[in-house]
C-alpha cells in the first residue's frame, strides 16, 4: 500500500464517524471552522500571495487571478458560508417518503450520507470551505484535490479546519487534502472506487474530460459555462442593459457569466446595447450583421460559438425569432444557465420550456446560479448532467438515500 492509497483508507474509515455525528456537534464544529478562519486570516493571506505571486509570473489571465485572490472581505465571506450551512437543516435521517404495505411491512425512504466524496478543482480557494463545510454537515468524509496554482492556499486552511476536528477528538481524515498537485497523483487517485464513492471535479474542460473518461469513480460534473442571454424584441431598454453588463462583466472569470449574446434583429436599441459593452472594455465578436454595426467589433468565426472565454470576450449574434435563439442555445450551449429578456409572456415561456438547460432564467442575470444565492448557504458545484441532481449542488445533494422496513415477521410467500 503506497503513501496515496494509506491517505484514501484514512478518510474511508473516517467516514463512519463522520456519518453519525449529531446535528449538534456537526452545526458547533462549523461554527468553530468560521471562526479560526477569521482569526487567522492573514495568515490565509500570506499563504494566498504565495500563489498569486506565483499564477502571476506564469500569465495566468486577469479573471483567472481574481478568481484565486483572497483578502480579508474575501476571506470574512468565505468562512460565513460555514455559519450559513450551519444554520441549514441537517438533511441526514430525513424521512423523504413512507407507507405501509397490505402485508403490514412500514417503508421508510430516508437521507443518507454519500460516504467518501472526492472534490478534484481547481484555482478557486473558496471551493475548499464550501466542499468541506458542505460534506462535513451531510455526514461525508471528504478528500480535497486543488490545483497547483491555489496549493499553498488550500493546504493552509485545511490545516485550520482540521485543527478544529483535532481539538474535538474527531478523526482530521473526515476532510482530507491531497498534498501533490500532479496530474499523475489525480490519475491514481481516480481509481480507488473501492474506497472513495463519489466524485465531484470543477475546473475547466480538460480536466473534467479528463476526470470523466479515466475515473473509476462515479462522477457528478458539469461541462463548460457557455451560457447565453437572449434579448427579444420587446425587451425593456434600461432592464436589458443593466442585465447584460452584470452577466457579462460584473465577474467574467466564473462559470455563469454569459459567453453569447443573442439579440432579436428588431430590438430597437441594438446600436446602444453593444456601444455600452464596449465601454465597458468587452471585446465584441459578432456575426456578419453585428460586425457591420460597430468598426469596434471582431468577425466571429465558428469555434467562438463554442468558447467559454473566462475574459471579457462576449460573442454576438443577431436572430430572427425567439426559436431561433433557442435553436442556437441548445445547440451551443453546455446547458449551464441561459436567459431571456423580454415582456412577453408567450416568449418567456416558450423560452422556459425549450431551452434544454440546468438553469433558466427570465429578465435575470445568470450570475444568479449559484448554491448561496439559491438558499443552500454554498455549492459543491453546478451540475449540467441529469442523473443525481442538476443545477447548484447544496446540502441535501450531497445526500443519497436508502430504505428502512419494519416488520413483525412477514416472510414472503
Amino acid at each position: 500500500m503506497n503513501e496515496l492509497e494509506k491517505i484514501v483508507l484514512k478518510s474511508h474509515e473516517a467516514k463512519s464517524v463522520a456519518a453519525n455525528l449529531s446535528t449538534e456537534v456537526k452545526n458547533e464544529i462549523l461554527i468553530l471552522m468560521k471562526e479560526e478562519l477569521i482569526k487567522k486570516g492573514d495568515i490565509i493571506i500570506k499563504a494566498n500571495r504565495q500563489d498569486y505571486q506565483k499564477a502571476e509570473k506564469d500569465g495566468l489571465s486577469k479573471a483567472m487571478l481574481d478568481r484565486l485572490l483572497l483578502d480579508e472581505k474575501r476571506i470574512v465571506k468565505m468562512a460565513e458560508s460555514l455559519q450559513e450551512i450551519a444554520d441549514l437543516p441537517d438533511p441526514i435521517g430525513e424521512v423523504i417518503s413512507g407507507t405501509t404495505r397490505p402485508n403490514g411491512l412500514k417503508l421508510r425512504q430516508i437521507r443518507v450520507p454519500l460516504g467518501v466524496v472526492l472534490i478534484v478543482y481547481e484555482a478557486r480557494p473558496n471551493v475548499t470551505v464550501d466542499a468541506a463545510g458542505l460534506s462535513f454537515k451531510s455526514g461525508n468524509s471528504v478528500i480535497l484535490r486543488g490545483g497547483s496554482n491555489s496549493f499553498h492556499s488550500n493546504k493552509t486552511i485545511v490545516s485550520m479546519l482540521q485543527e478544529v476536528l483535532k481539538r474535538k477528538k474527531l478523526p482530521e481524515a473526515i476532510i482530507t487534502f491531497i498534498p501533490k498537485p500532479e496530474r499523475e497523483v489525480l490519475m491514481e487517485l481516480i481509481k480507488f472506487n473501492q474506497y472513495i464513492d463519489v466524485l465531484i471535479p470543477r475546473g475547466g474542460k480538460d480536466l473534467i474530460e479528463m476526470v470523466v473518461e479515466n475515473s473509476r469513480i462515479p462522477v457528478i460534473f458539469h461541462a463548460e459555462g457557455i451560457c447565453h442571454l437572449f434579448v427579444d424584441e420587446s425587451a425593456e431598454k434600461k432592464m436589458c442593459e443593466s442585465i447584460v453588463i452584470n452577466a457579462k462583466t460584473q465577474r467574467p472569470g466564473v462559470c455563469n457569466a454569459i459567453e453569447t449574446l443573442l439579440i432579436h434583429k428588431k430590438y430597437p436599441y441594438i446600436k446602444e446595447l453593444l456601444e455600452e459593452l464596449i465601454k465597458k472594455k468587452v471585446e465584441l465578436r459578432g456575426d456578419p450583421e453585428t460586425a457591420k454595426l460597430n468598426s469596434a467589433i471582431k468577425k466571429a468565426v465558428e469555434k467562438d460559438w463554442r468558447t467559454e472565454y473566462l475574459d471579457m470576450i462576449l460573442s454576438v449574434k443577431l436572430v430572427d425569432s425567439a426559436k431561433q435563439a433557442i435553436d442556437h442555445i441548445n445547440q451551443y450551449g453546455s446547458h449551464h444557465s441561459d436567459g431571456i429578456i423580454t415582456e412577453s409572456y408567450t416568449h418567456s415561456e416558450k423560452f422556459l420550456k425549450e431551452v434544454d438547460s440546468a438553469t433558466v432564467y427570465v429578465n435575470a442575470s445568470t450570475r444568479f446560479t449559484d448554491g448561496g444565492e439559491f438558499g443552500f448557504g454554498a455549492e459543491m458545484g453546478i451540475s449540467t448532467q441529469k442523473l443525481h441532481v442538476r443545477g447548484p449542488m447544496g446540502l441535501v445533494h450531497m445526500t443519497s438515500t436508502k430504505y428502512v422496513i419494519y416488520g413483525e415477521g412477514q416472510i414472503r410467500s
